[in-house]
């Protein structure tokens, strides 16, 4: 460790606050998202995360709308499908909406998924993924319904019926031999070949070693969290816990990472040394079941006292608050969470449940109220219903009736 850096000591609070900064919750708000905004705003995030589920809106729309407020989804749209292309989809963190520069960056990580060859690709013989790739060059951008010629379908234990033609793809896309041009009306992936998605620039980028790589992943989970443990650094990027304690250390010698006790944490924390440390920060939004504040789930508990987890794969009869629920961030506290669902078809916008937590204030309701009507006209949706379960439904209905 340099001798100049000194570990630092936070309470809770100030933990949670250096983390909502980290994550632009402290950014002074546009008062029209552009593109600038965008792009301010996923340099906060690092990625965002891409999930099918569209009960409400889906997941990589919606931490653009946590810290950006309303705006326009074309912004996204341009940004990840248009020249020149800012963003990409790859394997960052699960599935995932990435800056274009990490494309070198991912190479390693394209490498070993190719050597490994797992369960899902073992039957893809080089000469099937060479026919495939052929194809792509000659009629990208496609989908894999595009490229399905009634190949031969296996009925997997979820019961989906997946084509020969989308088994291929998705190995050449994690090996790094096509990029996601975009996605179809149907959110069907489209598929290229990387020299037609990717900017010249970024492919004419050197790949860095494997050392050089991990120090640049850790560096950038450490800058979207603000304050973490090595497992939170190694689960932004879902790098393996050892390469990621070597580059913490790294860090810590070179001066970009300071080592904190915080109040509360049972494990050695890790701040990085430009991290805001706000006094105050004044949110109010509705957070995605994917977003990285409560991506990680022993994180959100030791930051906020938010004990978390998605239902949506629970039967209904099981679950404790329902399929979608969202987290409600008022201040630097989760204050409550409600299970929501957008009826297109008749412009409303359902709170199936409502739970508060036990520090809500008591203008949970009302502010939540607000929040919801925010969320219901950038949805395009004229209405909010309130369903009788959770106990802050009632109150939470009043309000809205108000």
């Amino acid at each position: 460790m340099r001798a100049s850096v000194r570990p630092v000591q936070l309470s809770s609070a100030q933990a949670r606050r250096v983390a909502l900064a980290a994550q632009g919750f402290a950014d002074r708000p546009h008062e029209r998202p552009t593109m600038r905004t965008l792009q301010r705003t996923v340099a906060r995030t690092g990625v965002l995360q891409v999930d099918s589920v569209n009960v409400l809106q889906r997941a990589h729309y919606l931490p653009l709308y946590s810290r950006m407020g309303p705006y326009e989804v074309d912004l996204l749209h341009r940004a990840a499908q248009s020249r020149p292309r800012r963003l990409v989809e790859y394997w960052a963190h699960m599935q995932a909406i990435m800056p274009v520069e990490l494309w070198p960056v991912m190479q390693h990580r394209m490498a070993r998924l190719r050597e490994q060859r797992g369960k899902w690709w073992r039957t893809t013989s080089d000469e099937l993924a060479a026919a495939v790739l052929a194809q792509v060059r000659d009629r990208g951008p496609v989908t894999a319904r595009d490229l399905d010629d009634g190949a031969p379908r296996a009925r997997e234990h979820w019961g989906w019926n997946w084509s020969e033609a989308r088994q291929v793809l998705d190995y050449l896309y994690s090996a790094g031999d096509v990029a996601i041009a975009g996605r179809n009306a149907q959110f069907e992936v489209m598929y290229d070949l990387p020299e037609r998605v990717l900017p010249a620039a970024v492919l004419a980028m050197p790949t860095p070693s494997r050392d050089d790589a991990a120090r640049e992943l850790v560096r950038r989970a450490a800058r979207s969290h603000g304050v973490a443990t090595v497992g939170c650094l190694a689960d932004y990027y879902r790098m393996g816990r050892t390469a990621a304690r070597t580059a913490v250390e790294e860090l810590v010698e070179a001066g970009e990472l300071v080592p904190a006790t915080i109040e509360g944490w049972d494990r050695p924390a890790y701040v990085h040394v430009d991290a805001a440390r706000p006094r105050r920060i004044a949110a109010r939004t509705l957070l995605s079941p994917f977003d990285p504040v409560v991506w990680e789930r022993e994180r959100t508990e030791r930051l906020f006292g938010f004990h978390y987890r998605i239902e949506i794969y629970v039967p209904a009869a099981q679950r404790r608050y329902g399929y979608y629920v969202l987290p409600f961030l008022l201040g630097d506290r989760l204050v409550a969470r409600v299970d929501l669902k957008a009826d297109r078809a008749v412009g409303v916008l359902i709170v199936r449940s409502a739970h508060r937590e036990s520090h809500a204030p008591a203008e949970t309701a009302e502010e939540l109220a607000a929040e919801l009507a925010r969320m219901a006209g950038w949805l395009g949706l004229s209405d909010i219903v309130v369903e009788d379960r959770g106990d802050l439904a009632p109150a939470l209905a009043q309000e809205v009736r108000r």
